[in-house]
């Protein structure tokens, strides 16, 4: 091949993949940058709702932790900070629809159900937003499918949070029944609603089929991963 030729080749190559690239990168700016900022603001939020939910839960049921300082240890060891507390082995391994189960079972593992319930509500946050890999790089990478599934989960939640017995006839977790005064704090309504809005914005800034999320009481949790 003449020198003339081979540069004009090259050349040429060269361009069709930088135009390349660059369509490639247009197209991905367009559909992933908008949403990045927002889903990162949506876990930092779903990680306050879900301290503020368990905060709310050890205070209204307080057989499941007495110590208000071990409460707090329990809360830190859940986000990974420095804790006092070591998160026994058997709530620490297992993925969160398993956990969620668990938080509602006949026989829970250990007997602090509010732990396993918000162990289960962090890792499912984690799973479905992929927060293990690092920081967001592009809202690409989160799965709109991971999403319903987390959405169908704390729906199931919500609705086990006030519904679900023991034995005995006494709710397993008391949340919005009315106190003795007749007063009704919806404080729990409101958080699992901030959440359950947020999950369903991320559904669709990820093009999610919002028909998916129907939820069917009696349904078991769905495994996000």
């Amino acid at each position: 091949m003449k020198p003339k030729l081979q540069t004009v080749l090259i050349v040429t190559i060269l361009s069709f993949f930088l135009n390349g690239c660059a369509d490639l990168g247009r197209k991905c700016a367009d559909v992933c940058s908008p949403d990045v900022k927002i889903i990162s603001y949506h876990v930092k939020k779903h990680y306050e709702n879900i301290r503020t939910l368990a905060q709310r839960l050890y205070a209204r049921n307080p057989c499941y932790e007495p110590d208000p300082d071990v409460r707090m240890a329990k809360i830190q060891a859940v986000f990974g900070e420095k804790s006092t507390y070591p998160v026994p082995a058997s709530i620490r391994l297992p993925m969160s629809h398993e956990l969620l189960t668990l938080a509602f079972s006949n026989n829970p593992p250990i007997s602090d159900r509010v732990l396993i319930l918000i162990l289960g509500l962090k890792k499912g946050i984690d799973e479905a937003y992929d927060t293990g890999s690092g920081p967001f790089i592009t809202g690409c990478q989160i799965d709109a499918r991971r999403l319903e599934r987390l959405y169908k989960n704390i729906s199931q939640v919500n609705w086990r949070l006030k519904t679900y017995k023991s034995a005995t006839g006494t709710p397993l977790f008391f949340t919005n029944q009315a106190l003795e005064s007749g007063y009704i704090n919806m404080g729990f309504e409101v958080i699992m609603t901030q959440m359950l809005t947020r999950i369903q914005d991320d559904i669709y800034l990820r093009g999610g089929l919002e028909g998916n999320l129907t939820f069917r009481i009696g349904a078991l949790f769905l495994s996000i991963l």
